[in-house]
């Protein structure tokens, strides 16, 4: 049976930009992962992926290390649940930037990448 997980929002705070005030001071950022998961039907953790592992893998990923490109930290992030549990079939991550550096006025900024187990 294949689940589709979702987790919303990740809030973390990270120091990932091009910019050097990115690097000095850090900044919110909220990050996504939907997971499609190979798992049984039992009622216990066993049979599925822990979502609370996921998270914590993405909060390691985005808080340990920094990156100039929000796309290298959803690559970085896509590749490390990937790896994570084989059960894991396909993963998409989304790193959403709210405040990023610019003179407009805007609701988003964010990049989004996919990767299945294999690719």
């Amino acid at each position: 049976m294949i689940y589709k997980i979702r987790l919303d929002s990740i809030k973390l705070f990270g120091y990932h930009g091009v910019q050097q005030h990115e690097k000095d001071y850090g900044q919110e950022f909220l990050i996504d992962c939907h997971l499609d998961v190979e798992a049984g039907s039992e009622d216990t953790i066993d049979s599925t992926v822990s979502y609370a592992l996921v998270a914590d893998e993405i909060e390691r990923v985005a808080t340990k290390q920094r990156f100039d490109l929000i796309e290298t930290l959803a690559q970085e992030c896509l590749s490390a649940v990937l790896e994570l549990d084989p059960r894991i079939i396909r993963t998409t991550i989304t790193v959403h930037k709210p405040n990023a550096p610019l003179s407009q006025s805007f609701g988003d900024v964010s990049v989004t990448v996919s990767g299945a187990r294999g690719d």
